[in-house]
């Protein structure tokens, strides 16, 4: 079974992964920031000219569950890595979001 993971966690090991390769130089808010648009189109590529039933299907091929995983990862590695650096806690963030939006629209 997996060790039970978390944020905190995750971040540290991006930023020891990075600090063993000497990336941390490269891995200013604007190239995080770029990096992470660009495997966020990635994840769009895959979904990009299915139908809306294929793409609710997309997990039960395991190739294109694979890809969507992968892409997945690296979208979340890249906003990790931006939080990181700007010193930004993203779970309060997105709680913090949630509590803003429940106000903009409330359930009828």
């Amino acid at each position: 079974m997996t060790e039970h993971l978390d944020v905190a966690k995750l971040q540290c090991r991006l930023a020891e992964f990075a600090a063993a390769r000497n990336w941390q130089q490269y891995h200013t808010p604007k190239n995080l920031v770029s990096a992470l648009s660009v495997e966020a189109s990635e994840l769009v590529e895959i979904f990009q000219w299915l139908t809306p039933e294929e793409s609710a299907r997309v997990m039960d091929d395991p190739d294109s569950a694979h890809r969507v995983r992968d892409e997945v990862a690296d979208v979340l590695a890249y906003l990790l890595q931006l939080c990181e650096v700007l010193g930004i806690d993203p779970l309060a963030a997105l709680d913090a979001k949630i509590d803003r939006n429940e106000g903009r629209f409330p359930a009828p």
